[in-house]
């Protein structure tokens, strides 16, 4: 649901990573049925999953930003796929969203040259700048100290509330279990049991 904060939890292996990639329309679903943001995955077709992708924001364990890119670059790239806006829109959009997660003083920094926890805001503008309907986020705090980790999972929390977007987020981490509105087990590629 809008602003509601889903853990999916379970052991390595288990399938939530790649339940996460079918949810994204990364891969196809071939059996069963998915049924993501009122489109049914199973049998789409690579355009319609593309349609689908563009109400998506992804945030990875490993920030997967790209080190010859500014962090302003970086978030920029979420935008290229919205030709419905201008340059100067978008400029905008991806300044607003770098200050919303408390980085607008390194807009034009390299990742390089950002701690752990930086990277990952800069992760989250990406994933979030283009007002997705859902986020998918695979163990964003797994490479963070305790500090920065609650720090990253507070932020995802505030903005999923003020932007009025759902949450799909794998984790191993306890530590930000408060955050969730609902916990889902899965195990054996099989979701075993949902706790509010």
């Amino acid at each position: 649901h809008p602003r509601e904060i889903v853990l999916l939890t379970g052991p390595s292996g288990s399938g939530k990573t790649t339940l996460l990639t079918l949810m994204g329309g990364v891969r196809s679903v071939t059996e069963g049925s998915l049924q993501v943001l009122g489109s049914e995955m199973r049998c789409a077709s690579e355009s319609k999953r593309v349609l689908v992708r563009r109400n998506i924001g992804f945030i990875f364990q490993s920030h997967n930003l790209l080190s010859f890119l500014t962090a302003r670059q970086n978030v920029r790239m979420a935008m290229e796929l919205h030709h419905e806006l201008d340059s100067a829109e978008i400029d905008r959009q991806v300044k607003e969203m770098l200050d919303e997660v408390g980085l607008a003083d390194k807009l034009d920094t390299y990742p390089e040259n950002l701690s752990g926890g930086q990277k990952q805001r800069v992760a989250i503008a990406r994933a979030l700048v283009a007002k997705p309907k859902l986020v998918l986020a695979d163990e964003p705090t797994a490479a963070l100290d305790k500090t920065s980790g609650r720090d990253v999972a507070a932020l995802m929390q505030r903005l999923s509330k003020e932007m009025g977007c759902a949450i799909v987020l794998v984790t191993h981490d306890n530590r930000i279990l408060d955050i969730g509105d609902r916990i889902v087990q899965m195990e054996d590629g099989r979701l075993t049991l949902a706790q509010a």
